[in-house]
């Protein structure tokens, strides 16, 4: 695949992005470690959690029209570089000694709002560079990163905060950031093709454009379907993976070293399902593999949630390897299927639209996991995530509108408004599948 010439300019641009990445997940563990170090406080923890998640929650689906609407390579060059220098400011707040809290919350904002612009636009941007049927190699790559940060960014992140001040932290951030905005100047960033060239005075609204990226989603049961089972397997595995100290500490009763012994074959588990994916690409038909991926994660949280607290410990690691495995098979696909059956000049409001609402399943479930958990057991929770999780890999194969999702694409003209739609055609109030 790396041998694949119409791939080098992705490879070019996703291989900067991926130092950025980098840099960006050690000066995140720098900062939370800061704050906890100085405050102690687990509701300053949270509240730095929650502002790190709420602009993609509330803000992403707006995000998503300036995705489509903008030119891509502005909104990626401006995404890294305001980053940069929000993070260039607090570094010298850091030297000079001014800091306070409310600095590291403005910067966690501002990397939450300008990541939700970055993140939309790459994943809208991907289906352009890259043939279709290398889309499952590429999310494989990025399963392997994902996992390599998972193994990687906690142990150098203490370790660079345990050798520099934390303005010398904060300058990782700013360098590693010059490898994802170097590579802007020389790849080509492709736009969208719209359906038809609309002058500026006739173009739609900004709201216009928001309402034609819900009905896309709305018109197409497909996509309905899968947004659901993405967002009740967040609802149930986000907690989870939240309890997992928890579990360790009261359950199991073992020490931070077994902890990170978890963590670790879980990043290893994600690393050895993007090479799996990378290398062999999945089942022709993708949603087969993320369905049988998902149906594996629910099998491996189950493993763990019916482990006995005195059971063979070996088998927590085996079941946490399993589900970071299981992970990568099911998110790269799912991923390339969007990339390849979304229309392109839609692709920035869909992705935000539900990227918003899987999202925002994340503080719901963690609301209702944690009484519950008190109140029965941790090991409870990780046995009704792994029955959720296997029960909606499992419904998926008897849901037509789901498995036939890679065929009956949407067919929508996105650049019309819908009464210019209707007006042109009498019969075109609903989109129709094709």
């Amino acid at each position: 695949m790396l041998r694949d010439k119409t791939l080098r300019p992705f490879l070019t641009l996703w291989t900067g992005q991926a130092f950025s990445l980098l840099g960006s997940q050690i000066v995140q563990f720098a900062i939370i470690w800061w704050l906890t170090q100085q405050t102690g406080s687990a509701t300053l923890l949270a509240t730095a959690s929650l502002v790190g998640l709420l602009p993609q929650v509330i803000l992403g689906p707006f995000i998503g029209v300036w995705v489509d609407r903008l030119n891509r390579r502005l909104i990626l060059f401006a995404s890294d570089a305001v980053i940069a220098v929000a993070t260039i400011v607090l570094m010298a707040l850091f030297a000079l000694e001014m800091i306070a809290v409310w600095h590291i919350f403005l910067l966690l904002f501002v990397r939450a709002v300008f990541g939700a612009f970055h993140w939309s636009t790459m994943q809208a941007t991907t289906s352009l560079m890259v043939p279709e049927e290398r889309l499952t190699n590429i999310q494989g790559l990025n399963q392997i990163v994902q996992g390599g940060l998972n193994i990687a960014s906690a142990p150098l992140g203490a370790l660079v905060v345990s050798l520099l001040p934390m303005a010398g932290v904060l300058l990782i951030d700013v360098v590693t950031a010059i490898f994802a905005i170097l590579p802007l100047f020389f790849v080509h960033i492709p736009q969208p093709i719209v359906s038809e060239d609309v002058d500026e005075e006739k173009r739609p609204s900004f709201l216009a454009d928001f309402q034609s990226g819900l009905r896309y989603i709305l018109g197409w049961p497909g996509m309905l379907f899968l947004m659901g089972m993405a967002m009740f397997a967040n609802f149930m595995l986000v907690p989870a993976v939240s309890l997992l100290p928890l579990l360790v500490f009261d359950y199991f009763q073992q020490s931070a070293y077994f902890l990170s012994l978890i963590n670790v074959t879980f990043g290893i588990g994600i690393i050895v399902g993007g090479m799996l994916l990378a290398s062999w690409g999945g089942f022709k038909k993708k949603i087969v593999t993320s369905l049988l991926g998902m149906l594996t994660v629910g099998i491996g949280m189950g493993i763990i949630g019916f482990i006995p607290s005195a059971g063979p410990l070996y088998l927590v690691i085996a079941a946490s390897t399993i589900v970071g495995l299981a992970l990568a098979v099911t998110n790269g696909p799912i991923h390339a299927i969007m990339q390849s059956t979304i229309a392109p000049d839609m692709q920035g409001r869909v992705f935000a639209l539900i990227g918003s609402a899987t999202s925002a399943m994340s503080p719901i479930g963690l609301i209702i996991a944690g009484p519950l958990a008190d109140r029965l057991s941790v090991s409870f929770w990780y046995m009704a995530a792994g029955i959720g999780a296997f029960v909606v890999g499992l419904a998926g194969f008897f849901i037509p509108q789901v498995m036939n999702i890679e065929e009956n694409r949407v067919d929508i003209e996105s650049e019309t408004t819908e009464e210019e739609t209707i007006m042109a055609d009498p019969d075109a109030q609903n989109p129709t599948l094709v």
